[in-house]
C-alpha cells in the first residue's frame, strides 16, 4: 500500500517533532514540518502533493485554520489540539477527524485508517470558517458601564499608575485590569510579548521597526506610533515580529 503523504503544521516544536516520529513509525511519508499559519501560507503556494495536513487549532498570530478557509482546494485535514471543546466542534463534520494532545500511537492508527478508507474528505472554505473561533472580546469602561472590544483591534497594552489601557494605535481605552500579568492570563495563546515593565506587544500589529539607541529598537505599531524596546528583550521581539512578518 502506497504511504500516506503528510504535513504537520504545529508551532510547539516537541509536539510537532512526536508526531512527525509517531506518522514515520506508522510508515507515513512527512513531506514537511510548519511552525506556523504564515509558513503554511508560503508552503500553499507551490504545495507538495500531500494526503493529510495535520493542523495544529490553536496557534499565535495567523492561524492554520485562517489560512486554510481561504483555500478553495486544500487537501483533507486532521485537527490537532489540546482543548477538547474544539475537537468537539470539528467532529460535528462528520467527515472531519481530530487528535487530541498528547498523540498517542493507537489513536493515531484509527485516524490514518479512516484516512486510507478515504473517510475524511477535504472541506470547503466555507465549512472551515464554521470552524474559527468567534472573536476574542474583552470589556473597556464607558462611563458607569462597559463595552466590548476585540483583542484584533489592539495593538498593545499600557500600564500607567496600576490601571491597565488597551491601545489601537494612538486610541487608548481605559480595561478592568490593574496589573499587565493579568491580561498576560487572559490571552495565554495571542503572542503577547513584554516589552517594558509598563508595555505589552501585540507582535502581529508591528508594521516596521528601526534601531534605537545602541542594543534597542523601536516598533511602529500605527501611523506616527513607535514603541521602545527595552535591551533586554530586544532580541525576542526581532524573533517574534520576524517570524510573523509575510
Amino acid at each position: 500500500m502506497k504511504p500516506l503523504r503528510t504535513l504537520v503544521v504545529d508551532d510547539e516544536p516537541l509536539a510537532r517533532e512526536r508526531l512527525s516520529r509517531l506518522l514515520k513509525e506508522a510508515e507515513c511519508e512527512v513531506v514537511g514540518e510548519l511552525g506556523d499559519g504564515v509558513s503554511l501560507l508560503h508552503w500553499l503556494k507551490d504545495p507538495e502533493p500531500v494526503d493529510v495536513i495535520f493542523l495544529d487549532i490553536q496557534m499565535p498570530g495567523l492561524s492554520g485554520m485562517e489560512v486554510l478557509a481561504e483555500v478553495p482546494d486544500g487537501p483533507p485535514v486532521v485537527f490537532v489540539t489540546a482543548f477538547s471543546s474544539y475537537a468537539v466542534r470539528a467532529f460535528e463534520l462528520a467527515a472531519v477527524d481530530y487528535l487530541l494532545k498528547p498523540v498517542f500511537e493507537d489513536r493515531l492508527e484509527k485516524c490514518l485508517q479512516r484516512l486510507r478508507d478515504r473517510l475524511v474528505r477535504p472541506l470547503s472554505p466555507s465549512e472551515l470558517k464554521t470552524l474559527l473561533p468567534p472573536p476574542v472580546r474583552f470589556p473597556i469602561r464607558a462611563g458607569d458601564g462597559e463595552i466590548y472590544m476585540e483583542l484584533d483591534l489592539v495593538t498593545h497594552f499600557e500600564l500607567e499608575n496600576d490601571r491597565v489601557w488597551a491601545c489601537r494605535g494612538q486610541n487608548r481605552y481605559l480595561t478592568r485590569w490593574a496589573a499587565l500579568a493579568e491580561v498576560e492570563q487572559a490571552f495565554p495563546e495571542d503572542g503577547l510579548l513584554r516589552i517594558q515593565r509598563h508595555l505589552l506587544l501585540r507582535p502581529k500589529m508591528v508594521k516596521g521597526i528601526r534601531p534605537a539607541s545602541v542594543g534597542r529598537i523601536k516598533v511602529m505599531v500605527a501611523p506616527k506610533v513607535e514603541l521602545l524596546v527595552s535591551r533586554a528583550m530586544t532580541p525576542r521581539a526581532k524573533e517574534c515580529i520576524r517570524a510573523g512578518a509575510p
